[in-house]
């Protein structure tokens, strides 16, 4: 088991990637904290995973509260001693072009995608340093990468790359280090949300070398392996699991 013995905290883990994270994650041996703001997704996910050899406790999350954090991070080192693994996987998503987005539109997503994992490294960092290191990964996107449709949803993506890369230049003396994610079209909500039914050959099938949407297992696995000691000389770096789609 990849994660035995280390104990992860994953945001927005009740459904989608990050519950596919979820799963993984406690399949490796991870004890495992996940957060989201749909508690009832979110509790009915713990209580199946319980029977399982590794735990796995939902913790109601709000990320964009630092109290929520904060409460998060106490709780898995109460229950567990330590904090190894930060998935900063909550986002959101919002199809619109610029001329339609308003100030709360552009607010409502930096809170989300930038202001919750930056108070997410806040919360962890200590826990983590204490731990002797850490890994933490930062759940970009491939609109972190080149122009989007929706401008707001690329810039809040675009800081949460270079976020990345301050945070493991900060933290790297402590052991910890901070990478991010960038998927492409995932089969999930979101993902249909970013690429409409009819859409698909124009945007996703003629534009993707690979010609479909990604799995959410298939993000998981390369979070596992920036979480594990695998990566261990992977920092500040972006890894692209797109389908060959920036490669265009």
């Amino acid at each position: 088991m990849r994660l035995q013995g280390k104990v992860a905290l994953v945001s927005g883990g009740a459904k989608g990637i990050g519950e596919a994270v979820v799963r993984r994650f406690v399949a490796e041996g991870a004890a495992v904290g996940f957060g989201d703001v749909d508690e009832a997704a979110g509790r009915a996910l713990a209580e199946e995973l319980s029977g399982g050899n590794s735990p796995a406790t939902f913790l109601p999350l709000d990320v964009t509260k630092a109290d929520d954090w904060r409460g998060a991070v106490d709780a898995l080192v109460g229950a567990h001693g330590r904090l190894d693994i930060l998935v900063n996987n909550a986002g959101i998503y919002q199809r619109i072009p610029i001329d339609e987005t308003n100030e709360d539109d552009w607010d409502r997503m930096m809170e989300v995608n930038a202001k919750g994992p930056f108070l997410g490294v806040k919360a962890a960092a200590q826990a983590m340093t204490a731990s002797g290191g850490g890994s933490i990964i930062n759940l970009s996107s491939t609109a972190g990468l080149r122009a989007s449709v929706a401008v707001h949803y690329g810039a809040s993506k675009g800081a949460l790359r270079l976020m990345t890369k301050s945070i493991a230049n900060r933290y790297a003396k402590d052991g910890i280090r901070c990478n991010s994610v960038h998927p492409g079209p995932i089969d999930t909500a979101m993902g249909h949300a970013a690429v409409p039914d009819d859409q698909l050959d124009e945007r996703l099938y003629n534009r993707i070398p690979l010609g479909r949407f990604g799995k959410p297992e298939e993000i998981a696995n390369a979070i596992l392996f920036l979480a594990s000691d695998e990566a261990s000389f992977m920092t500040g770096s972006e890894l692209v699991v797109d389908g060959g789609a920036t490669s265009r």
